[in-house]
């Protein structure tokens, strides 16, 4: 039944000062901004946005990834983008244990430690208890993921290549985790990624280093195309100036998770028994998860509704807990979702404004042809009353989350594909419709300065 679901995160703090004391020498590592925004604040006009390609599916692969480059020279890594987690990590050569890439395609430090006293270390200890033996010890970490996933390693500084969607290019220094020893669990694991690329609110994730930088708003958005493929933005001069739907950013026992709630679920439009669900945005996550009520609840509203259908259980087919074939096998979607009704969560504090789930936010067809259920029991795997909307949900959808204003949004899109008479006519900014390199010539999608 499990899944790839780095999403949630616990993090655990470690202190290894001495073990990789000689293959990691210590170095003081200043953050290097470009000269000409030094001065910047959060809130100066002249910040602008970050925009790059993304790739993969919820199925079968399992994630979705964009390439950053890192270092000087600047070398491409691909990361699984996580809105559920706030620390981004690479797999590093130091030496590395349970790393998937081969030697030449891992991090390599280069006397660039983030020390332990410095403010990013104790941005990703949970505990207010944490301690330092000396300041200029090493930065350790180890973080665990809802899928009992785990990465440990120590904390390093090096610089990111950002394109602007202007065309301009900055290289900050950026921390993240570089990771010797990772362990993965699940179906689907070990996943082919270098690494996670940490989206979340604390201040070690990707977006609040930049953020603090003063290279960006405080915004980060992503549209993940059912056809596999998509965008990841940085700042707000991308976000569509209509139809999206805004709701607050919900106070969290997971207070630097993108958390919306409380909600009630309907089926066919109609309210169901469930309600209060505490739901967190996290495209770490393959798929939904719901708490065991709530999700036995979904399972009987559908079963019951398909007992008019032609439709039986796959009992052989294991992709999925639950799958059902017809009478021949499914190669599309399209072919299946007529069978299916929507699903919807209502918002409770947000004039029940609805995020609808129509049968391709909760089905995936498998390589048998059958129809299965994207959508599992999160109490099964640890996470409690905890619900969480996954990337089988968040498809086709453009998704917002703004620290800013301290609120999540969405509208649905044609993600695979934002050609530019497109991205006029939807209101963003007319300036990006141009040749300065954000459009390929060889496709019209967004596509970042970043070669694949």
């Amino acid at each position: 039944m499990s899944v790839k679901s780095w999403g949630i995160v616990a993090l655990h703090t470690i202190l290894l000062f001495l073990l990789f004391s000689v293959i990691f020498p210590l170095t003081l590592s200043a953050v290097s901004q470009p000269r000409n925004l030094k001065n910047r604040n959060s809130k100066t006009s002249g910040a602008s946005s970050a925009i790059f390609q993304v790739e993969g599916n919820v199925y079968p692969l399992g994630h979705y990834t964009v390439s950053l480059s890192i270092g000087n020279p600047p070398k491409l890594y691909d990361f699984d983008i996580d809105s559920g987690s706030d620390l981004t990590w690479v797999q590093c050569d130091a030496p590395c244990k349970g790393c998937t890439k081969p030697p030449d395609q891992l991090y390599k430090p280069k006397n660039n430690l983030v020390q332990c006293g410095e403010e990013l270390c104790a941005g990703i200890h949970l505990s207010n208890e944490y301690q330092c033996a000396a300041p200029s010890d090493q930065c350790d970490y180890e973080v665990e993921y809802a899928d009992q996933g785990s990465s440990l390693g120590v904390l390093v500084r090096d610089q990111i290549t950002l394109p602007y969607t202007n065309g301009s290019v900055v290289r900050p220094k950026i921390g993240f985790g570089c990771g010797y020893h990772q362990k993965y669990f699940g179906l689907n694991s070990p996943p082919s990624t270098a690494g996670v690329l940490g989206l979340g609110r604390g201040i070690v994730s990707f977006l609040s280093q930049l953020h603090a930088l003063g290279l960006i708003r405080d915004v980060v958005g992503h549209c993940l195309s059912v056809k596999g493929g998509g965008f990841l933005f940085f700042g707000d001069d991308l976000i569509p100036s209509s139809g999206v739907v805004w709701i607050p950013m919900f106070p969290s026992s997971l207070e630097k998770h993108y958390s919306a709630g409380p909600a009630k679920l309907l089926f066919d439009g109609k309210l169901t028994s469930i309600k209060d669900l505490e739901l967190i945005f996290d495209s770490g996550s393959s798929y939904t998860y719901l708490n065991s009520e709530a999700y036995q609840a979904t399972v009987d509203l559908v079963s019951n509704d398909l007992k008019r259908q032609k439709l039986e259980r796959a009992i052989d087919d294991d992709s999925l807990p639950i799958c059902w074939k017809g009478a021949k096998p499914f190669k599309s979607l399209s072919e299946v979702k007529s069978y299916f009704k929507p699903l919807a969560l209502s918002f409770q504090k947000a004039k029940d404004l609805q995020f609808q789930l129509p049968p391709e936010s909760y089905l995936i067809i498998t390589k048998h042809g059958n129809a299965c259920l994207g959508i599992l029991d999160g109490t099964e795997v640890g996470l409690e009353k905890l619900n969480i909307i996954g990337d089988i949900s968040l498809q086709d959808k453009i998704v917002i989350y703004d620290n800013e204003n301290k609120k999540i949004g969405w509208v649905s899109a044609n993600c695979d594909r934002l050609s530019v008479n497109r991205e006029v006519e939807e209101g963003f900014p007319r300036r990006y419709a141009t040749d300065s390199g954000i459009f390929s010539d060889r496709c019209p999608a967004i596509y970042g300065t970043t070669e694949k």
